[in-house]
């Protein structure tokens, strides 16, 4: 093993056999681990969301009693709705697989695009909120080292991401953790400890509220709070993170998906509405340099006094280095997230195949990189900025959300008489769609001045991307299928010859093929025509690359394996009926050229006169988008077996 093989090795851990039962087991998440993975974010949410909400209050904040209330429920009904996505797709794709299966492959596309700019924000805004709780307790002369320090906290969850989802989890977990406990046991202390407040508090709210409205109107009341609370709308998101993901969770999946949702609805709703009403309770007001939970947070921890005011403002660094630590656990979801929505749209064609692609470690390496690098450049561009990066991320997130509950609602109406309780699910989707839409439209129409269009522009670019992308494969695919047809129709046999016995002296053919059958047919006949009677065997071999998408069950996994060992059976049936001698071999991995070298080897051993034959296909117009959409395996494996004293020919096939 190289130098830089150990090196890898050490830091991102030895590779995975995907075709182990045990290893899909050992990666399979419990719920409470997806609670802390994927809900990390939901519940680090209630570190900024709240916040925002309340400040948009202005001078009002008696208003915040309503918004604690409307957060707790608007959690629930969304975290309700997003069960019926786990139960209708429980191999995961989420807001994606809804809008495209329930609404149509372009709604699905505008909610992929969104998504993905909405993992990338995740892990921008998290880090940077995390850095805002950690240099709360930093002199302002070290404020201008923010930045650097969220791009080297980006670089090493990129680093515990690619060892893998379950290693990552594990090492954040004790920060998850030391969040819940202290963050319970302050928010129930700060509502204790001015429990006196709470009776006068509902009539003293309910007074104010008449009172404002006499003095300017109910609209103005009205106005007010609908714009706090679609500003604090940042609160929600990652409630949609599981059904992204519920391909990773543990069997069964269902079951494990609604007990992870329960846990991050019940454990947001607390936080998150807590926090709000430790705002009304101990009178917050900002503070230079110091986030507001910083503030009440101290409040509560001087009441409570551990001792001395070294004691207390300790306990106030480790409230807010788990804070920080919670968010840059958050951020954790974006790369858990992303790469699971480009994998999904990688499938389907709009974004390049590489994204289905899964490391040694068996993670989709490619959108992991791909979301640290894009998060990276955010927060360059915006100087970590929580404020703009919530306007940004919380316009995708209810784009997402309305488009997935539209879809719901859709789906519902079809299916109203399969289904006996389709009139609840009905409403609590349709419920859920209003609020969505309702905080979507007042945040676009809000801030769209203030970094809203941003976001708009940023989503409109990555559908646009995409378009050209499956415009592409769609092209190439209809050229493949036809050559499929067209070949096939010029292969006439006859099935009733006996089968010719193989020679391993003799010279053979080997024949790398792949999953487009037109394809290995023409290196077939090109084989016969340039080298007529010359051969008297031919080894046909296929690899089943095991990406994210065939990983994703073990019934996908058996799909990949018929399919692949169907379409050599093909290849050596007509061999056969043609008095030609013919077997086959068949591997499965994630590095494709590995696999066909293993075989190939194999082949070699008992066929010591075999050369090597594959096509490769030749695009009229070459430029980096052809060559990166592509994969480059029949260059890379020629490339490795004459490195190895090999023999092997490419036929060039030309795609239009």
């Amino acid at each position: 093993m190289s130098v830089l093989a150990k090196a890898r090795e050490a830091v991102i851990g030895k590779p995975r056999d995907p075709m182990n039962p045990e290893t899909r087991r050992h990666i399979a998440l419990i719920a409470f681990f997806a609670w802390v993975g994927l809900g990390a974010d939901g519940l680090s949410s209630s570190c900024y969301g709240p916040e925002e909400a309340y400040l948009a209050l202005g001078a009002h904040t008696q208003f915040g009693l309503y918004l604690a209330v409307a957060i707790a429920v608007t959690v629930f009904i969304i975290s309700l709705a997003y069960n019926q996505v786990i139960e209708l797709f429980p191999n995961g794709g989420g807001g994606y697989k809804v809008a495209t299966q329930l609404i149509g492959p372009h709604a699905g596309l505008t909610s992929g695009a969104a998504l993905i700019v909405d993992y990338v924000l995740t892990v921008a805004i998290s880090v940077a909120s995390g850095a805002d709780a950690v240099f709360s307790l930093l002199p302002l002369a070290w404020h201008p080292w923010k930045v650097p320090f969220e791009i080297a906290m980006i670089m090493v969850l990129i680093t515990l991401n690619l060892r893998g989802m379950k290693e990552a989890i594990k090492i954040l977990l004790p920060i998850f953790v030391g969040f819940v406990v202290v963050h319970v046991v302050l928010i129930g202390y700060g509502i204790y400890a001015h429990a006196e407040r709470l009776p006068a508090l509902i009539p003293a709210t309910v007074n104010e509220t008449t009172a404002l409205a006499r003095e300017t109107s109910w609209m103005f009341v009205v106005g007010t709070m609908l714009l706090a609370y679609s500003q604090g709308g940042g609160t929600y998101t990652g409630l949609e993170a599981v059904s992204n993901n519920v391909n990773t969770l543990a069997e069964p999946r269902i079951r494990t998906g609604k007990w992870t949702m329960f846990y991050m609805a019940f454990s947001l709703a607390f936080t998150a509405g807590g926090i709000m009403l430790l705002y009304l309770l101990w009178d917050a007001a900002q503070s230079p340099g110091q986030t507001l939970n910083a503030v009440v947070f101290m409040s509560v921890i001087e009441h409570f006094d551990l001792g001395s005011p070294f004691a207390n403002a300790t306990g106030l660094l480790i409230v807010l280095a788990l804070e920080g630590g919670l968010l840059f656990v958050a951020a954790n979801t974006g790369f858990l997230g992303g790469p699971a929505v480009l994998a999904n749209m990688a499938a389907d064609s709009w974004v390049p195949r590489h994204f289905r692609e899964l490391s040694s470690r068996l993670v989709t390496q490619n959108g992991i990189l791909l979301m640290g690098f894009a998060a990276i450049g955010v927060l360059i561009w915006s100087q970590g900025s929580v404020a703009l990066l919530v306007v940004l991320y919380s316009i995708n997130v209810f784009l997402t959300f309305s488009i997935s509950l539209y879809g719901l609602c859709v789906f519902w109406v079809r299916n109203r008489r399969s289904a006996p309780i389709w009139k609840r699910r009905l409403l609590l989707s349709l419920v859920g769609l209003i609020v969505t839409s309702s905080i979507l439209t007042v945040l676009v129409v809000e801030k769209f001045t203030e970094g809203g269009w941003v976001t708009i522009l940023i989503t409109g670019l990555v559908i646009a991307g995409c378009m050209a992308i499956r415009r592409h494969y769609d092209g190439a695919r209809a050229q493949l299928r036809t050559a499929d047809a067209l070949f096939e129709a010029k292969l006439p046999w006859d099935d009733h010859r006996p089968v010719p016995p193989l020679d391993p002296a003799a010279p053979t053919a080997l024949l790398f093929v792949g999953k487009h059958r037109g394809v290995g047919v023409h290196a077939l006949l090109w084989v016969l025509r340039l080298f007529p009677g010359h051969f008297k065997n031919f080894v046909f071999v296929s690899v089943g690359e095991v990406d994210a998408q065939s990983y994703a069950g073990e019934g996908a996994l058996r799909t990949l394996r018929y399919t692949i060992e169907n379409s050599l059976r093909y290849f050596v049936r007509y061999c056969h009926a043609h008095g030609i001698a013919a077997e086959f071999y068949v591997g499965f991995g994630i590095e494709p050229v590995e696999e066909f070298v293993k075989l190939a080897e194999q082949v070699f051993k008992k066929y010591p006169n075999a050369v090597c034959f594959a096509s490769k296909l030749v695009f009229a117009r070459v430029n980096f988008l052809t060559r990166w959409l592509h994969n480059r395996t029949p260059l890379e494996l020629q490339e490795r077996l004459h490195l190895e004293g090999r023999q092997m020919v490419l036929l060039p096939m030309k795609v239009a």
